[in-house]
């Protein structure tokens, strides 16, 4: 449940672009209202999802904060980078920067892991997971590495998709592709990490 909690901005945004492709002329409509500007029809549905996702990601922080009474620092800055790059893409009406957003949001994160392990000698992974695994430290320093060097790679590929294929083909990496390879790289460091997890046990 928390899985599908921690994607709602993402679901939102490809449900709201999905909807307003399938009456363009409607959505067209809705984004001229929204904007105060006559937005063509194939221009509407990323207008109109970048405007929910923007929405999607305040009430996510609101339910965090009214169960917690706390909120992550990366969702907070994550709220910032959506906010920044989704209110310019409705300003110029420009999808050049929401379609920069998801690498925005995975290269911070690589930076955070790795500069905080090089800066400050802090392994932010470990600091999560160390109450469930119990590992060498050298693999701790593996694992920091792998998932800033998932994140930068991550961040390409968004661009590379991006700019190369259809608007589209984008939104559906967006949800599918990023989400299915988070997944399967989580399902193959598993698999390693057994392997020591197995030998520190030992």
């Amino acid at each position: 449940m928390k899985f599908l909690f921690d994607l709602m901005p993402v679901l939102m945004f490809f449900g709201a672009y999905k909807i307003a492709g399938m009456n363009e002329a409607v959505a067209a409509h809705l984004a001229t209202g929204l904007l105060g500007a006559d937005i063509p029809a194939k221009q509407a549905p990323i207008l109109i999802a970048t405007a929910v996702t923007i929405l999607a990601t305040f009430v996510q922080i609101a339910l965090v904060w009214f169960k917690h009474r706390k909120v992550d620092t990366m969702l907070w800055v994550s709220l910032g980078i959506v906010t920044l790059l989704g209110g310019a893409t409705l300003f110029f009406h420009d999808p050049v920067f929401i379609k920069w957003k998801p690498t925005a949001v995975y290269w911070l994160f690589g930076i955070v892991l790795l500069g905080s392990a090089s800066l400050f000698d802090r392994n932010l992974i470990r600091a999560v997971l160390e109450a469930q695994l119990q590992l060498p430290d050298p693999i701790w320093k593996q694992v920091n590495a792998a998932w800033a060097a998932f994140f930068v790679l991550m961040g390409f590929l968004n661009l590379y998709v991006a700019f190369s294929f259809s608007e589209e083909t984008w939104v559906n990496f967006k949800l599918f592709g990023g989400t299915g390879l988070m997944l399967v790289f989580v399902v193959l460091q598993g698999l390693y990490l057994s392997r020591h997890m197995e030998e520190e046990t030992k």
